[in-house]
Protein backbone atom coordinates (compact mmCIF):
# COMPACT_ATOMS: atom_id res chain seq x y z
CA UNK A 1 0.00 0.00 0.00
CA UNK A 2 1.62 3.14 -0.99
CA UNK A 3 1.50 5.98 1.96
CA UNK A 4 2.32 9.63 1.79
CA UNK A 5 5.31 8.64 3.68
CA UNK A 6 6.73 6.12 1.10
CA UNK A 7 9.34 8.88 -0.72
CA UNK A 8 10.59 9.89 3.02
CA UNK A 9 11.07 6.41 3.86
CA UNK A 10 12.91 5.30 1.04
CA UNK A 11 15.01 7.99 1.59
CA UNK A 12 15.99 7.78 5.27
CA UNK A 13 16.19 3.78 4.14
CA UNK A 14 19.25 4.25 2.28
CA UNK A 15 20.36 7.31 4.25
CA UNK A 16 19.89 7.12 7.80
CA UNK A 17 22.90 8.95 8.91
CA UNK A 18 21.76 12.13 6.93
CA UNK A 19 17.99 11.59 8.88
CA UNK A 20 20.22 11.24 12.54
CA UNK A 21 22.28 13.99 11.30
CA UNK A 22 19.35 16.69 10.48
CA UNK A 23 17.41 15.81 13.70
CA UNK A 24 20.50 17.06 14.96
CA UNK A 25 20.77 20.15 13.47
CA UNK A 26 17.31 21.23 14.09
CA UNK A 27 16.86 20.54 17.55
CA UNK A 28 20.18 22.71 17.79
CA UNK A 29 19.39 25.41 15.32
CA UNK A 30 16.04 25.54 17.02
CA UNK A 31 17.49 26.75 20.03
CA UNK A 32 19.89 29.21 18.51
CA UNK A 33 18.02 32.96 18.85
CA UNK A 34 16.20 34.36 15.64
CA UNK A 35 17.11 31.25 13.69
CA UNK A 36 15.10 29.13 16.48
CA UNK A 37 12.05 31.16 15.12
CA UNK A 38 12.60 30.39 11.51
CA UNK A 39 13.47 26.92 11.16
CA UNK A 40 10.33 24.24 12.25
CA UNK A 41 12.39 22.27 14.19
CA UNK A 42 9.99 20.69 15.84
CA UNK A 43 8.16 19.80 12.91
CA UNK A 44 11.02 18.00 11.36
CA UNK A 45 11.99 16.06 14.90
CA UNK A 46 7.77 14.91 14.95
CA UNK A 47 8.14 13.87 11.25
CA UNK A 48 11.31 11.92 12.11
CA UNK A 49 9.41 10.30 14.46
CA UNK A 50 6.90 9.07 12.35
CA UNK A 51 9.66 6.72 10.92
CA UNK A 52 10.72 5.26 14.32
CA UNK A 53 7.73 2.19 14.16
CA UNK A 54 8.54 0.98 10.44
CA UNK A 55 12.11 0.53 11.82
CA UNK A 56 13.47 3.33 9.00
CA UNK A 57 14.95 4.94 12.35
CA UNK A 58 16.08 4.00 15.50
CA UNK A 59 14.43 5.06 18.79
CA UNK A 60 17.48 5.78 20.86
CA UNK A 61 19.40 7.12 18.14
CA UNK A 62 16.51 9.59 17.43
CA UNK A 63 16.14 10.69 20.98
CA UNK A 64 19.67 11.27 21.17
CA UNK A 65 20.36 12.94 18.14
CA UNK A 66 17.30 15.50 19.70
CA UNK A 67 18.62 15.72 22.68
CA UNK A 68 22.32 16.26 21.54
CA UNK A 69 21.51 19.41 19.47
CA UNK A 70 19.27 20.81 22.10
CA UNK A 71 21.61 20.69 24.74
CA UNK A 72 24.72 22.25 22.24
CA UNK A 73 21.92 24.61 20.81
CA UNK A 74 20.91 25.84 24.77
CA UNK A 75 24.11 26.15 26.23
CA UNK A 76 25.99 27.74 22.85
CA UNK A 77 23.08 30.49 23.63
CA UNK A 78 23.71 30.48 27.44
CA UNK A 79 27.54 30.98 27.26
CA UNK A 80 27.43 33.65 24.12
CA UNK A 81 24.81 35.58 26.82
CA UNK A 82 27.01 34.69 29.69
CA UNK A 83 30.18 36.32 28.14
CA UNK A 84 28.71 39.41 26.46
CA UNK A 85 26.31 39.87 29.61
CA UNK A 86 23.41 42.42 28.70
CA UNK A 87 24.79 44.18 25.77
CA UNK A 88 24.24 40.89 23.92
CA UNK A 89 20.62 41.53 24.47
CA UNK A 90 20.78 44.66 22.21
CA UNK A 91 22.99 43.92 19.83
CA UNK A 92 22.09 42.44 16.14
CA UNK A 93 19.90 40.40 15.31
CA UNK A 94 18.61 40.48 18.44
CA UNK A 95 17.90 44.31 18.22
CA UNK A 96 15.19 43.63 15.44
CA UNK A 97 13.33 41.60 17.92
CA UNK A 98 13.00 44.07 20.32
CA UNK A 99 9.34 42.44 21.64
CA UNK A 100 10.45 38.75 22.23
CA UNK A 101 13.95 39.69 23.85
CA UNK A 102 11.65 42.29 26.46
CA UNK A 103 9.30 39.54 26.55
CA UNK A 104 12.20 36.88 27.08
CA UNK A 105 13.77 38.79 29.81
CA UNK A 106 9.92 39.57 31.43
CA UNK A 107 9.15 35.40 31.48
CA UNK A 108 12.92 34.92 32.67
CA UNK A 109 12.42 37.57 35.83
CA UNK A 110 9.09 36.41 36.43
CA UNK A 111 9.96 32.22 36.54
CA UNK A 112 13.16 33.03 37.64
CA UNK A 113 15.49 29.20 37.20
CA UNK A 114 12.08 27.48 36.45
CA UNK A 115 12.12 29.82 32.99
CA UNK A 116 14.84 27.70 31.78
CA UNK A 117 12.72 24.73 32.17
CA UNK A 118 9.72 26.37 30.85
CA UNK A 119 11.12 27.90 27.92
CA UNK A 120 12.36 24.36 26.22
CA UNK A 121 8.57 23.71 25.66
CA UNK A 122 7.33 26.98 24.53
CA UNK A 123 8.66 28.53 21.31
CA UNK A 124 9.47 31.39 20.75
CA UNK A 125 10.70 31.58 24.48
CA UNK A 126 12.97 28.41 23.62
CA UNK A 127 15.27 30.26 21.21
CA UNK A 128 15.81 33.52 23.15
CA UNK A 129 15.33 32.55 27.35
CA UNK A 130 18.94 30.51 27.44
CA UNK A 131 20.64 33.29 25.92
CA UNK A 132 18.95 35.78 28.75
CA UNK A 133 19.40 33.40 31.55
CA UNK A 134 23.60 33.82 30.62
CA UNK A 135 23.06 37.40 29.56
CA UNK A 136 21.76 38.06 32.92
CA UNK A 137 24.43 36.08 34.76
CA UNK A 138 22.60 32.86 35.83
CA UNK A 139 25.82 30.76 37.22
CA UNK A 140 26.50 27.58 34.90
CA UNK A 141 25.62 25.05 37.83
CA UNK A 142 22.41 26.66 37.94
CA UNK A 143 21.52 26.38 34.58
CA UNK A 144 22.54 23.34 33.49
CA UNK A 145 20.76 21.60 36.55
CA UNK A 146 17.57 23.03 34.78
CA UNK A 147 18.24 22.58 31.49
CA UNK A 148 19.49 19.08 30.93
CA UNK A 149 16.29 17.50 32.82
CA UNK A 150 14.36 19.52 30.84
CA UNK A 151 15.96 18.56 27.43
CA UNK A 152 15.86 15.05 28.35
CA UNK A 153 12.01 15.12 29.00
CA UNK A 154 11.95 17.39 26.07
CA UNK A 155 13.38 15.06 23.58
CA UNK A 156 10.59 12.18 23.92
CA UNK A 157 8.03 14.68 24.31
CA UNK A 158 8.72 15.55 20.69
CA UNK A 159 9.73 12.36 18.95
CA UNK A 160 6.86 10.02 20.36
CA UNK A 161 4.03 11.95 19.00
CA UNK A 162 4.72 11.02 15.70
CA UNK A 163 6.21 7.52 16.91
CA UNK A 164 2.17 6.97 17.98
CA UNK A 165 0.65 8.50 15.34
CA UNK A 166 2.40 5.85 13.01
CA UNK A 167 1.70 3.03 15.61
CA UNK A 168 -1.88 3.67 15.63
CA UNK A 169 -1.64 3.99 12.01
CA UNK A 170 -0.05 0.53 11.65
CA UNK A 171 -2.63 -1.14 14.38
CA UNK A 172 -5.63 -0.28 13.06
CA UNK A 173 -5.10 1.62 9.73
CA UNK A 174 -3.77 -1.08 7.97
CA UNK A 175 -0.25 0.23 7.23
CA UNK A 176 2.48 -2.92 7.35
CA UNK A 177 4.96 -2.84 10.21
CA UNK A 178 8.96 -3.46 8.76
CA UNK A 179 10.05 -4.13 11.94
CA UNK A 180 7.77 -4.85 15.58
CA UNK A 181 10.58 -4.60 17.83
CA UNK A 182 10.17 -0.48 19.13
CA UNK A 183 6.97 -1.14 20.18
CA UNK A 184 7.36 -1.95 23.79
CA UNK A 185 10.05 0.50 23.93
CA UNK A 186 8.08 3.47 22.51
CA UNK A 187 4.87 2.59 24.99
CA UNK A 188 7.12 2.58 27.74
CA UNK A 189 9.15 5.74 27.42
CA UNK A 190 5.46 7.17 26.67
CA UNK A 191 4.07 6.15 29.82
CA UNK A 192 7.52 7.31 31.97
CA UNK A 193 7.64 10.40 29.78
CA UNK A 194 3.76 10.89 31.03
CA UNK A 195 4.86 10.11 34.61
CA UNK A 196 7.39 12.70 35.12
CA UNK A 197 5.35 14.88 33.18
CA UNK A 198 2.72 14.66 35.78
CA UNK A 199 5.16 14.87 38.68
CA UNK A 200 6.73 17.74 37.55
CA UNK A 201 3.44 19.48 37.20
CA UNK A 202 2.81 18.66 41.17
CA UNK A 203 5.83 19.78 41.82
CA UNK A 204 5.32 23.48 39.97
CA UNK A 205 1.67 23.89 41.64
CA UNK A 206 3.55 23.25 45.02
CA UNK A 207 6.09 25.77 44.43
CA UNK A 208 4.04 28.52 43.41
CA UNK A 209 1.98 28.29 46.31
CA UNK A 210 5.31 28.99 47.92
CA UNK A 211 8.25 31.37 47.22
CA UNK A 212 9.65 31.09 42.86
CA UNK A 213 13.20 31.58 43.37
CA UNK A 214 14.41 34.83 41.78
CA UNK A 215 16.90 34.99 39.11
CA UNK A 216 20.81 35.43 40.06
CA UNK A 217 22.15 38.63 39.74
Amino acid sequence: MTTFLDPLITFVSAHAWLAYLTLFVAAFLEAVPVAGSLVPGSTIIVAMGALIPGGELKLWPVLAAAAAGALLGDGSAYWIGHRRQREILAAWPLSGYPRVVEQSEAFFHRWGILAVFFARFVPPFRAFVPLTAGALDMPPARFYSVNIPAVLLWAPVHVLPGVLAVSALHEYGGLPYHHHHAGKHIWMLTVIAGAVVVALATWIIRRRRGVIEPAAK
